[in-house]
């Protein structure tokens, strides 16, 4: 069975733009159908701010590869496109977050669906409302639209294509 999955692409060392586009290449490698690809988004840092600016984009897509084996083949792309995280929320050539798998909820100890501060991030609520204005997880009361006009984030997003 297809499951529809969401994820949150985003990267501010070497060439942004080539290593997201690689990333997103290299998903049907991974077991995923690229369905919608949100625009480059040119947004300031969150949480760590001493570090460059980043382009994130959020892609929607279909898989029948379970979430945890997913998340393991989208690690093996980052690792691929050269990322090394030297520390949480630090500097990267890629990062790759599932936000949303089909209705699932999911709580493990290393994946936790839906992306746990996703709906606190415009940065993936920008891109996500996009490409799924009336995307609505079950446990949430509104929809990712609703959700970013809502948000307290007021760090800067800027569409950049």
């Amino acid at each position: 069975m297809k499951n529809k999955v969401y994820f949150s692409l985003g990267a501010n060392l070497g060439d942004r733009e080539a290593n997201l586009r690689a990333a997103i290449e290299a998903l049907p490698d991974a077991g995923v159908e690229v369905k919608k690809l949100s625009s480059l988004y040119e947004t300031e840092p969150v949480d760590y701010l001493a570090q460059p600016w980043f382009l994130n984009c959020v892609v929607e897509g279909e898989t029948e590869v379970e979430a945890s084996e997913l998340l393991k083949r989208l690690r093996v792309i980052e690792t691929k496109v050269g990322s090394k995280k030297k520390f949480a929320k630090g500097p990267r050539q890629l990062d790759i977050d599932i936000l949303l798998y089909g209705n699932e909820t999911i709580a493990t100890a290393e994946l936790q669906v839906p992306h746990p501060r996703m709906l606190q991030r415009k940065f993936v609520l920008a891109p996500l409302a996009e490409i799924a204005p009336e995307l609505k997880h079950p446990n949430w009361s509104v929809t990712a639209l609703q959700h970013l006009a809502a948000t307290s984030d007021r760090s800067v997003v800027k569409k950049v294509q």
